[in-house]
């Protein structure tokens, strides 16, 4: 590997050194892992990475360091992982050629290769790109020889970067690989894009995040002399140390200025500045043309820029020669990986905004034009990056539509989206736009938002789609068609009406001929009316979409109908399974990769409603595995897929933490955080109420996310006790939904079950204390009837609740006979009955009602069986909260299970006698800190001691026990 020697000796980290060498040790036994090391800039994450290469090479280790570049809104996708593959194809040219022989999308990242112009759909090449990295990676590093992998600068990171991160850590199994991944943490601003990916990494057991300090006084002291030669006065250190604060960089600069003048400017700028007019002028030319090339320029393009600029200072190659080692003397560039360097990237920001405006402008205009003389020496978006600052807007306009293309190419959707709109901002200026590119306005818009979706940006994809559609001729058939796209946009974001209009416009619009635009426009409005309950509609739009489909070839929009139509006659399972399979079939066949997932979410819903909980499972993951390899795993029933999978697999007892960021694009990560809290809640998460409200905020923008963080929210707060925030919150999210959806949404018995939970546990405390427990039972059978009337009106199609729906419909039952005092065994049982399809946790808690009634009727050897089963699941699955509420149940109910401790007979302290009572008067553990003047934090450990001396495992249990016991009154 070829490596430019730094300029600078390598001093202290001691310890980071040997933390990383240890782990390239580990490597080389085949436990693989990756370092995420974070540091302000200048710091010396550089320095530090550089040494331990060198001793990496030293010990017979294979390394590759690469690079992320900020090239502002002109992203270059891949182009760390290109840099690497090409270093390791130079490493290991035989072990890279195997590879991408057995996956060719792989040679659309190599210098020099082309894509399979014969390989279909480019996005079905995703995974084998992703694929094809991770088994390079692996087959050139061997036992006692590991890759060291430096990737540099991952602020900067382009998204498509960021996602083949995350699946290199996922496939870390036994390759002999070690990643050190560094970047910048004073850029990470709240919503860089970075932050959420490095918090996502640092949590996987295969990947160590090492922060980098500033030098201590001591590490500075030793620096400062070895940067000098010898010890610096302690005058000249303490005022370094001051101006420094520790970094590396800065304090090298300060020296390097010069330590003689008080009158020194503290800006780091004018330090640079003070250090580059002592330059020749010939240098202070060349470092300002580098600098307008970012941090790092590749010689050849340098020296064509600067003969573009035809500054007689540089008039000969002699003269750049002459400047090049005069600029290198003075440690302002260098050489790195075989490019001129910047010693520092703030050095090159430095020196570019130095430059006046015209300077600026000038000097990206040469590199323009040397990009344009030979555009071997860069790839399309660097020309767009200098193209869009002279400004030079038809090369722009062109160079980013060529960048749009290549990021296509490489299954790049959020950069080529960003490379589109490049286009779209600069069509005015460009004159004769369509000219230019070949191409119509509404064609690119269009693309944009096709990019958009893919992209998981479905907001920006209906903005771009409603702008296409206005934007091409009123009443033309092209209108009518983009009016069909904007409905399937529309209803991506659950805007069912707008599509609906949508929908019925483009079929006013378009020939009542046959044709594939009338087909797609018939499927869409059968969606449309399908999810507007509008089903006669949308069955006789879905057939005669799916008739015409047929004839005109349209496999696609045949296949999009025949969804619509299986959805339609859900009641009748083995015809609703046959049409998805046709579906599916329809859609492969057509290439049509977003109604194909569509068909595959709707399978899968079809097993979980027929109570087939793994056969579901497994159709999510396909599905998810296909939108992956496709990439339109952003796209809205890629999402889907993965948001349904987790929750799912949470049904069938995985109660595993759910990554929630970096998973998903931003618009969809609030959908994602909900489902994670119904995990979070069955484990006793203690942050779980605290999150459940942080996504009220984002109700207004998804009714899932209002029902699902809402319902989670409720049963988090009945388990910490706080029942009246737990009803309030079920009526509040129950009034939103009835505005949002419809009254009777079928959601609405999980909320009426969940609610009648936390009353039932209210009005047990209140009865303890002898208060009025109307008002709880009057609010219990408003809930009451409400889930009963939503069973019997707000039915699927079909008209057959699916077992959930009949489980949390038992469960109501169950929960309202409690309520009002007669704890019927049997309602259990039957609750029970119905959560046996798979859903090992509710099965779990009902279980622990049960026993409950059972014991209230003295069935103590029932009870006994039915709590020892459902305390071995609780524990199995990790429910910390179900399994300690059951051995507290076993502990008053004195059975006798293992492991479970008798409660024990010590006497309240006078504090926790008075946080008792009022917690048995309902206060919440911030309203009994205002009454007796202590903090919540102090309430919650007096809480934790007396429901161990009590033996019990919550504030109900608490109360009863106490009262019994005459612990406390009940007044």
């Amino acid at each position: 590997m070829a490596r430019g020697p730094m300029s600078t000796p390598f001093v202290a980290r001691a310890d980071q050194v040997a933390d990383l060498m240890d782990g390239l040790d580990r490597a080389g036994r085949g436990v693989p892992g990756l370092v995420l090391l974070a540091a302000d800039a200048g710091v010396g994450k550089t320095r530090l990475v550089r040494h331990v290469a060198d001793l990496a090479t030293a010990t017979g280790a294979r390394v590759v360091v690469a690079h992320c570049v900020d090239l502002g809104e002109i992203g270059l996708p891949y182009l760390p992982f290109a840099e690497a593959l090409a270093q390791l194809r130079e490493v290991d040219a035989e072990a890279v050629g195997a590879v991408v022989v057995e996956r060719p999308a792989l040679a659309r990242l190599l210098p020099g290769s082309a894509p399979d112009e014969e390989s279909g759909d480019d996005r079905a090449g995703r995974l084998q790109l992703f694929d094809g990295i991770a088994e390079v990676l692996g087959a050139v590093g061997r036992p006692g020889h590991p890759l060291l992998l430096v990737l540099e600068d991952l602020h900067w990171a382009d998204a498509s970067s960021r996602d083949v991160l995350r699946f290199l850590v996922a496939r870390l199994r036994d390759q002999h690989v070690l990643v050190v991944a560094t970047y910048r943490t004073d850029d990470l601003h709240r919503r860089h894009p970075w932050r959420p990916v490095a918090a996502e990494l640092a949590r996987h057991p295969r990947v160590t995040r090492m922060d980098l300090p500033p030098f201590t006084p001591d590490e500075l002291r030793d620096f400062t002399t070895a940067v000098t030669g010898g010890p610096v006065p302690e005058s000249t250190l303490h005022r370094v140390q001051d101006r420094s604060e520790g970094n590396a960089y800065f304090a090298e600069e300060l020296l390097e200025a010069g330590d003689g003048s008080d009158a020194l400017p503290w800006s780091l700028a004018d330090v640079l500045r003070s250090r580059l007019e002592v330059l020749e002028p010939a240098v202070q030319r060349l470092v300002g043309v580098a600098s307008v090339a970012g941090r790092r320029v590749s010689e050849p393009l340098l020296r064509a820029a600067v003969a573009a600029v035809g500054d007689p200072l540089l008039g000969t190659p002699g003269d750049v020669d002459a400047a090049l080692r005069e600029a290198v003397a003075h440690h302002v560039l260098g050489g790195e990986d075989g490019r001129i360097a910047f010693r520092h990237a703030l050095l090159a920001e430095a020196v570019y905004t130095d430059l006046l405006p015209g300077e600026q402008s000038s000097l990206h205009r040469a590199y323009l034009s040397a990009l344009a003389a030979d555009p071997s020496l860069g790839p399309s978006s660097q020309l767009a990056f200098h193209a869009v600052r002279v400004p030079d807007i038809p090369t722009a306009l062109r160079a980013s539509r060529d960048a749009a293309t290549q990021a296509q190419q490489v299954l790049a959707p959020v950069e080529e989206l960003r490379h589109l709109e490049v286009v779209l901002r600069l069509w005015e200026g460009a004159g004769d736009a369509e000219a230019l590119l070949g191409e119509s306005h509404v064609d690119v818009i269009s693309a944009a938002a096709e990019a958009a979706s893919l992209a998981g940006q479905p907001e920006r994809a209906v903005q771009l789609s409603r702008a296409a559609m206005h934007a091409a001729p009123d009443g033309s058939e092209q209108q009518a068609a983009l009016r069909t796209c904007l409905a399937r946009y529309l209803l991506g974001l659950d805007d069912v009406r707008n599509a609906l209009v949508q929908a019925e416009r483009a079929l006013a619009d378009l020939p009542a001929a046959p044709s594939p635009n009338r087909a797609w426009a018939l499927a869409t409005y059968a969606r449309a009316a399908l999810n507007a309950d509008r089903d006669d509609e949308a069955g006789q739009a879905a057939t005669e979409a799916a008739e015409m489909a047929k004839a005109v070839g349209a496999a696609d929009a045949e296949s999009d109908a025949l969804t619509s139509l299986a959805v339609l006659v859900v009641h009748d399972a083995d015809r609703a399974a046959q049409l998805l399979g046709d579906a599916l079939r329809r859609a492969r066949a057509a290439g049509d990769v977003a109604t194909e997932l569509r068909s595959t979410f709707n399978l899968a819903s079809h097993h979980y409603y027929a109570g087939e909980l793994a056969e579901s499972i497994r159709i999510l993951d396909d599905g998810a595995v296909r939108a992956r390899e496709t990439g339109t795993a952003w796209s809205p029933y890629g999402v889907q897929l993965v948001v349904f999978g987790h929750l799912f697999r949470y049904a069938s007892g995985d109660l595993t933490p759910v990554p929630t960021r970096g998973v998903v694009p931003d618009e969809m990560v609030a959908a994602l955080q909900a489902t994670a809290l119904y995990s979070a809640v069955a484990r006793g998460d203690e942050d779980a109420v605290e999150k459940g409200r942080a996504l009220e905020r984002a109700w207004g923008l998804d009714g899932y996310v209002a029902l699902v963080s809402g319902g989670t929210t409720v049963d988090a707060l009945t388990w910490r006790g706080e029942l009246d925030e737990a009803v309030a919150l079920v009526e509040r999210v129950i009034d939103f939904l009835s505005n949002a959806w419809t009254d009777d949404f079928l959601g609405g018995i999980w909320l009426c079950a969940l609610g009648l939970a936390a009353l039932a546990d209210a009005a047990a405390q209140e009865r303890l204390v002898g208060k009025d427990v109307t008002p709880r039972l009057e609010a219990g059978e408003r809930l009451f009837a409400r889930a009963v009337r939503t069973a019997d009106i707000g039915r699927p199609r079909g008209g057959v609740l699916g077992p959930e729906g009949r489980g949390w419909l038992a469960r109501a039952h169950a929960e309202h006979a409690r309520l009002v005092g007669t704890n019927d065994p049997e309602l259990w049982r039957a609750a029970l009955d119905e959560f046996s399809y798979g859903y090992r946790y509710e099965q779990a808690r009902t279980r622990w009602r049960l026993a409950e009634s059972l014991l209230e009727q003295g069935s103590r050897d029932l009870a006994r069986d039915e709590v020892a089963a459902a305390l071995a699941e609780a524990e199995s699955l990790g429910a910390e909260p179900l399994a300690t509420a059951l051995r507290g149940l076993a502990r008053r109910g004195r059975l006798d299970l293992p492991g479970v401790r008798a409660a024990g007979t010590d006497v309240l302290t006078a504090r926790e006698a008075e946080v008792l009572a009022l917690v048995a008067h309902g206060l919440s553990n911030r309203q009994i800190g205002e009454k007796l003047f202590i903090s919540g934090k102090t309430v919650s450990v007096h809480i934790s001691n007396l429901l161990a001396k009590l033996g019990v495992s919550g504030r109900a249990e608490a109360v009863s026990v106490a009262h019994q016991r005459g612990l406390i009154g009940t007044d």
